[in-house]
């Protein structure tokens, strides 16, 4: 999204702050990684976290995410950019989708799409003519969270906007996404995001229960 690539911090208490900057950037990461596959300086840098993503009091948070940090450390980036490349590219039909109308609709470019479009323009949000994948696509859902999480601009970057975001374009079927990839017997390295991806988005949805 051409204006949720950059987002800045809006005045929140000091321990809101670090929990609001905390999930933008989970969001980030995994934007990041469902993008394309991670560099190795991205591999180093989740390496050396340790657990430092995961609060203190979110236990099953933390364990998904040494999952992924020991991940990081046991391959190279070659191997994340070939099983990237096998399990959500491929040659025609890929083995596993990563857009919410395939899983909504049962067909890519359906009318999930539409709705986050109309969603994207009430929040002044376009595309990046840069970017080829459409607003569906788990990334760039997971990078309008961010912008909304961490946007300068309050009356877009709030928790109601969150909160209906969320419920509208992704909790129907991340659950989905992420039991396509842990049944995949060729995905391996995935399988840690996939963990990290399901037990973040039931600590979100758990949050947004709760407002």
């Amino acid at each position: 999204m051409s204006e949720a690539n950059t987002p800045q911090t809006p005045e929140l208490s000091q321990d809101g702050l670090a929990e609001d900057l905390a999930r933008a950037d989970l969001y980030g990461l995994l934007a990041n990684l469902f993008f394309q596959p991670p560099d190795q300086i991205l591999l180093d840098q989740i390496s050396a976290s340790g657990n430092s993503e995961a609060q203190d009091n979110q236990a099953p948070l933390a364990n998904v995410w040494m999952n992924l940090v020991e991940a990081a450390k046991n391959s190279k980036a070659a191997d994340w950019k070939a099983e990237y490349d096998s399990s959500f590219l491929g040659v025609g039909k890929p083995n596993i989708f990563l857009y919410g109308s395939y899983y909504l609709a049962g067909h890519l470019h359906e009318k999930p799409l539409l709705d986050i479009r109309r969603s994207l323009l009430q929040f002044g949000l376009e595309a990046s003519d840069s970017v080829a994948e459409t607003e569906d696509h788990i990334a760039a859902l997971f990078e309008v969270m961010r912008y909304l999480i961490a946007g300068e601009d309050v009356g877009v970057s709030n928790l109601t906007n969150q909160r209906v975001f969320f419920n509208d374009h992704i909790r129907a079927w991340y659950d989905d996404l992420c039991d396509a990839i842990d049944a995949d017997p060729e995905t391996h390295l995935y399988k840690a995001v996939s963990a990290l991806t399901r037990e973040f988005l039931a600590i979100e949805s758990q949050s947004f229960d709760m407002v």
